[in-house]
Formats: structure tokens, C-alpha cells, sequence
């Protein structure tokens, strides 16, 4: 093995990571805590230590040396010395191989091995104790890039934040299923540019593809041990690297190839990214890349207990993103993404963590400042999860402005008011009009929230409507996992049933659920297959569930309820991008006028008369109509207004709806446009009433000009 320092000369502290110049590659990594760090260089296939080199220089605590004659595909790691004192918070241990923090490709996956722990896995002293076992032939060696592509002409689709309509997908899930592909391209990137994928996406009306976390991650011990796998991803290795497992030529390009076609169908594609904790667990973990190169720099650590880390993430660990240099790599990775790879967004992964200083959650702290000022990141989209498990950990409304926000309280209260639950009338009336008492500060938007019925972390819309309880036993944990709380319902039986009656309700209430959420302001998002009626048999956490029971069953999906059902998503799709003022860019409220004597949004009973505050306060109400008023669309005639009339009905019988009378009982010809029960023409002509089935909606229109109002 060569050990020849002076062959590497010392380079440049910037930029981090490896940095391939077309002669050779700069060398760069942080370190505040390290006396030396060495790069390993591997054979092709990464079994083979073949070079040693001293990294030659620290400036600004991070070290760096120039190595000529290093090409794109070379293979390498990190060796880090320094004090391995855990009660201090520091353990180095050079016998560990290090991932690049900055590494832009790994080669393959973590394979477990006891030799990865910086201590004796068995040893009586615990995380004390010393292991001097080399832990490379386990560890993936980091990979020398070259991020040149040809991009043509490909363009952000820049969609307006208001006309944003999210579709969750995994993207191993998407086409594991999928026959049709070769084998080697299902369940990666490749699968994401099939036509027929691309075409159901435009079809369903969706405008942007969410995509669960694809940073390398590592699939966890435990999970391996019990013949399961970690499904989701929120378990990062690395934040700069693809998940090499979706990579279905090893090639970094195909995950370009995948967003130009994305955008070439104007969709944009947003990474659910997890920068809150890393997958190397707590003090008993194992030293892969970050504790090993600077346990104390990377991690919050225990104040005054410095061998322990906070956990408010709840895996172990928690990023210290207040820390400069840690900081920093968080937003070299985003603007990597936006600039490498053209996404267009990023949704955080307990967002609250991002924003935790020393005293707690700070919407003012040194990441929100970070990325609102960042001339790139500043510019696309955002989107997270607004809480963690920490000390007031739930903050739904406190992001700053530029952030949405995932609004479980409005999932919530959709799922209450359609199962029939008392007293939820009043908060649906705020949560369809964009949860302006929790969103409307700051010149927040109405987008800023995200309304969801299903996410991933949870039942699928089939099983809201299948299921009275949690069904997690393939989970191993004695169905003690995932959330007590669904506020499902099944309908008169637990699971698959052969009772039409039963059937009809679910798929009633399905609709129901599926229209509330396109239909109301804010930002919609709709989980991958909910759109044909998939089901995960009752599981709530399917996490570690890498099989059948979470892809996606596309020959499901050609069922006749199942392409109905898709057929009806798609229609809710092109209403909303029919009517602006379903796409609200401002919070609608009763003292504003979409013209004389018309309030741009009133609420009505199902008599056709306004609301009263006692009404309000009745906990039995389960009906509701919503009067919307605004411009029309841009294609219509200037001075025309646009009203619709969204009758609610969350009974368990019919309902009759007088339809609300205009201002001076103006004469106008309203439209049925939706019927979540029965699917009319898409354009009928109505009188003045309308009947509503039970656990149904409906949508009536009518266009005036505005002088007639």
C-alpha cells in the first residue's frame, strides 16, 4: 500500500467534498476536533485498500490536499485521528472508514458487520471501550464525480405556488410492480421516465412529484434481522449522494434524465429530505462518517454529558444544524440538488429540528435565516413537516414565510367530519377555506398549507375508509407501532368486504375526502395510488414493509372501481385548474366583495339560509354549503364573476339543499359540476334545488357579470 504524502500536494479548503478539475481531484473535509485525517483509495471494486495519503493541510478547521491524476470513478474514504473520549464527545477512531460528508456517490450499501462500532460491541464498558477492528470492506467507499450532463433546454415549470398539486410517490415503489419495465429499471429512477407513468400523472392531474427520501441511506440492523427492510428512507447516509439502489445503471445521469422528463410534462419534482439526524443512531451506534470525522461538530450533544446526544428526532441523534460548518452542509447539499439535478423544491423531514437553537424552536434561527436569504434556495419550493419529539416539538403555523406546511389538524378534521363525528362543522369551515387562523400572519398565502388526507406515515385513503383499527403484526412489533389514532372508520366491517352497501359508503366517503381536499385552499397533496384505490391491508407504518404490500399494483389499478376512481380524481383536477377561485391566492373573508352587495365567501345552511352563530355551535351539524365568489378565469369575459356553491353532506341520509339566494334575488342559472355520489354530465343544468346523498358533496357554478350582483 503506497503512503507517499508528498504526492499529494495541498489543494484548496474550497469547496468541500472531491472535486474533480479535469487533471485530478481536490480533496476537502471538516474537521475541528481531528490531529489528522488520511484518504483511503480504493481498487474498482472498493475491497482493495491500494493508497494512503495524509491529507496535508487544515485551514479553517477543515483539511484538504490535491491528488493529480485522480479521475471521476475513483473509489475512497476518510480516516480520522483524534482523542476518542465519548465523555467529552469526541470518538475518532482511524481503524473506521468514513463516507465523504460531501460524497456526490457511493457504491453500494452498508453491510453489517460488528467491525463498523468505533467500540467493542460486547464489551462490558459499553461505548467506552475501544475496537480496533478495520471496518472498510463493510463500509461504502465514496465515488469521484463528474456532474456534467447535457440539459438542453429544460426549464423550471416555475408552477405557481397556488396551482400546485402534490402527488407523494416512493420511488422504489412506483414500478416494482410494473411488469412491463425491464427488470433491472424497476423500482429506480429509469422506471420515473416510462410514458405510460408520465401520461397517469397528466391524466390525474398532478403537477408535482413528491419524492420520498433518495439520499443514500442505510437500511437498519435490526430491521435486516428480522427479515425486514428499511422501506421509507429516513435514515440518511449521505446528503449529497442518490440512493444507489435506484440507480438501475449505476449511472448519475438517469436521475437527470428523470427530472427533464418530468419537466418536458410540466411536473415539477420535489425531495422529501431528512437533515434532522443521520443513520447513525445514538452514543451506541456505529462510527460510518459524521461521528467518526467530528463526533462533537456534527451531533447536539448533552450539555455537560457530552457522551450522550438530544434526541428530539426521536432515531438517536440530531443534527447540530446551528453549528456553522454543519450549517453550511445543509446548504451546499440543497443548492447541489437545485443546480446538479434541476429539482425544484424540498420538503423537510421534521422541520422543527431544522429550526432549534440552544433555547429551543426559533423561527429565526441560523437555517431559516440561511435558506431565506439564499439567492437559489430561496427561489424554489418549500415545503415541511412542522414538528418533531422534542420540547414543544408541534409548531403547525410558526414556519416563516416562504415555508408550507404539512397540516395534520385539517387531515384530521376531514376524516372526523366525514366519519359523522360531532362538533367538527366549524373547523371544517376553516380548514377548506386555507386554516387561515393558523397560516394568515406574515403574508403567508393560502398555500402555505398542505391539505392531505394520506401520507405515507399512515393509513391509505382505501384503508381510512377499511379500517377501525391499526393492522401493523407484519411489522414485528407485536402491532404495538404507528399511530393508536386514525380517526377511520370501516364502514359496518374490518377490512376487505363483500357487502355492496358496505362498498358503496367507503367508496362514497372516498370521494367525499378526495373532493374536500382538492376543492379547498391551500396546497393539495395526494398519496401515490390513493388515486386507484390502494390499500396496505390495514398497516398505518408500513416503513419496513419493501414488498408488494406498499408498491404500487398498477394491474390493480385497471380495475373498474379503481379507473373510476381515477377518472374522478382527474376531474377534481381539472376543476380546480378551471376555477381560480379554487386556487385562492389570497385568504377569502365575508367583509371582502367580489362585487357590489356580494361577499367574496359566505356560509349557508342547507335551507339556503346564512349561518347563525348558534348553528355554528351545534355539535350534531353535519351539513354545510360554502358560497365562493371572484374574477372569473382569465379566458372568460373581463367583468365577470365566477360563484360556486360547495354543498356538504356528512349524513347518513339524503339531504335536500336550497341553494342561497343572491342579493336582490338576482336570477341566475346554476350548474351542477360535481356530484361525489352519482358523477353528473359534467356541465347540468339546475334549478334552485338540489338533493345531496348521504356522505357526499356537491359543486354548483354559475358565472354573472359583475354589475348584476
Amino acid at each position: 500500500m503506497q503512503n507517499l504524502r508528498d504526492r499529494m500536494t495541498a489543494g484548496l479548503p474550497y469547496p468541500l467534498g472531491a472535486t474533480w478539475d479535469g487533471l485530478g481531484t481536490n480533496f476537502a473535509v471538516f474537521s475541528a476536533n481531528a490531529e489528522k485525517i488520511e484518504l483511503c483509495v480504493f481498487d474498482p471494486s472498493g475491497r482493495r485498500e491500494v493508497a494512503r495519503y495524509e491529507l496535508p493541510e487544515c485551514t479553517d478547521e477543515v483539511w484538504h490536499g490535491y491528488l493529480p491524476d485522480a479521475l471521476p470513478g475513483l473509489l475512497y474514504g476518510y480516516r480520522a485521528y483524534g482523542p476518542y473520549q465519548p465523555a467529552q464527545g469526541h470518538r475518532f477512531n482511524p481503524h473506521k472508514l468514513l463516507v465523504d460528508p460531501y460524497a456526490r456517490q457511493v457504491n453500494g450499501p452498508v453491510r453489517w458487520s460488528d467491525s463498523l462500532f468505533g467500540y467493542r460491541l460486547h464489551s462490558p464498558r459499553g461505548d467506552l471501550s475501544f475496537d480496533r477492528r478495520d471496518s472498510a470492506p463493510a463500509v461504502p467507499k465514496s465515488i469521484v464525480t463528474d456532474d456534467a450532463f447535457h440539459w438542453g433546454d429544460d426549464r423550471p415549470p416555475s408552477i405557481p405556488p397556488k396551482d400546485v398539486v402534490i402527488y407523494e410517490l416512493h420511488v422504489k415503489g412506483a414500478s416494482m410492480l410494473r411488469q412491463d419495465l425491464r427488470a433491472n429499471e424497476r423500482g429506480t429512477f429509469a422506471a420515473l421516465t416510462d410514458p405510460h407513468f408520465i401520461d397517469h400523472l397528466v391524466r390525474t392531474g398532478v403537477n408535482a412529484v413528491e419524492l420520498m427520501p433518495v439520499h443514500a441511506f442505510m437500511q437498519d440492523r435490526i430491521l435486516i434481522e428480522k427479515g425486514l427492510r428499511n422501506y421509507w428512507g429516513y435514515n440518511t447516509l449521505c446528503f449529497f449522494a442518490p440512493e444507489p439502489a435506484y440507480l438501475s445503471d449505476g449511472a448519475l445521469n438517469e436521475v437527470r434524465v428523470a427530472v427533464r422528463r418530468l419537466h418536458e410534462a410540466g411536473i415539477e419534482v420535489i425531495l422529501d429530505v431528512v437533515y434532522n439526524h443521520t443513520c447513525e443512531g445514538n452514543e451506541l451506534g456505529p462510527t460510518i462518517s459524521f461521528r467518526g470525522l467530528d463526533n462533537a461538530s456534527y451531533y447536539r450533544l448533552i450539555p455537560g454529558d457530552e457522551r450522550y446526544y438530544i434526541n428530539e428526532t426521536g432515531v438517536g441523534n440530531t443534527v447540530n444544524a446551528s453549528h456553522p460548518r454543519v450549517l453550511q452542509m445543509i446548504m451546499d447539499s440543497l443548492r447541489y440538488w437545485v443546480n446538479a439535478y434541476h429539482v425544484d423544491g424540498f420538503r423537510f423531514d421534521l422541520g422543527i429540528t431544522l429550526g432549534r437553537e440552544g433555547n429551543g424552536y426559533d423561527v429565526g434561527s441560523g437555517f431559516f435565516d440561511a435558506i431565506r436569504q439564499d439567492p437559489i434556495l430561496s427561489r424554489v419550493k418549500l415545503y415541511s413537516e412542522p414538528w418533531d419529539i422534542g420540547p414543544g416539538g408541534y409548531q403547525l403555523g410558526q414556519m416563516p414565510p416562504g415555508f408550507s406546511e404539512w397540516n395534520d389538524r385539517a387531515r384530521d378534521n376531514f376524516r372526523r367530519f366525514w366519519r359523522g363525528d360531532a362538533g367538527q362543522r366549524a373547523d371544517l369551515a376553516g380548514h377548506i377555506t386555507g386554516s387561515a387562523w393558523l397560516f394568515e400572519r406574515r403574508f403567508r398565502k393560502p398555500w402555505a398549507s398542505v391539505n392531505f388526507i394520506a401520507a405515507h406515515d399512515g393509513f391509505t385513503l382505501r384503508d381510512v375508509v377499511s379500517y377501525s383499527q391499526k393492522h401493523n403484526e407484519a411489522n414485528g412489533e407485536n402491532n404495538n407501532d404507528g399511530h393508536g389514532e386514525n380517526y377511520s372508520a370501516n364502514w359496518g366491517a374490518e377490512g376487505p368486504s363483500e357487502n355492496a352497501a358496505i362498498n358503496e359508503t367507503r367508496r362514497r366517503v372516498q370521494r367525499a375526502m378526495l373532493a374536500t381536499v382538492l376543492l379547498s385552499h391551500g396546497t393539495p397533496m395526494l398519496l401515490a395510488g390513493d388515486e386507484f384505490d390502494r390499500s396496505q391491508k390495514g398497516n398505518n407504518n408500513a416503513y419496513c414493509q419493501d414488498n408488494e404490500l406498499s408498491w404500487l399494483d398498477w394491474k390493480a389499478a385497471e380495475a373498474p372501481d379503481a379507473r373510476a376512481l381515477t377518472a374522478f380524481v382527474g376531474k377534481l383536477t381539472r376543476l380546480r385548474k378551471e376555477f381560480s377561485i379554487l386556487r385562492a391566492a389570497h385568504y377569502f373573508h365575508a367583509h371582502r366583495f367580489a362585487a357590489p352587495h356580494l361577499a367574496e365567501i359566505a356560509w349557508f345552511d342547507e335551507t339556503g339560509q346564512e349561518m347563525t352563530p348558534e348553528q355554528w355551535n351545534e355539535p350534531e351539524g353535519r351539513t354545510l354549503t360554502l358560497r365562493l365568489a371572484g374574477p372569473a378565469s382569465k379566458t372568460s369575459p373581463e367583468g365577470q364573476i365566477d360563484m360556486l356553491l360547495i354543498l356538504f353532506n356528512a349524513s347518513a341520509a339524503d339531504v335536500a339543499f336550497k341553494l342561497p339566494a343572491l342579493p336582490g334575488n338576482v336570477p341566475v342559472d346554476w350548474r351542477l359540476r360535481l356530484d361525489s355520489a352519482a358523477d353528473p354530465a359534467e356541465d347540468q343544468s339546475i334549478g334552485n334545488d338540489v338533493t345531496v346523498a348521504a356522505h357526499a358533496l356537491a359543486l354548483v357554478t354559475t358565472r354573472i357579470p359583475a354589475h348584476a350582483a
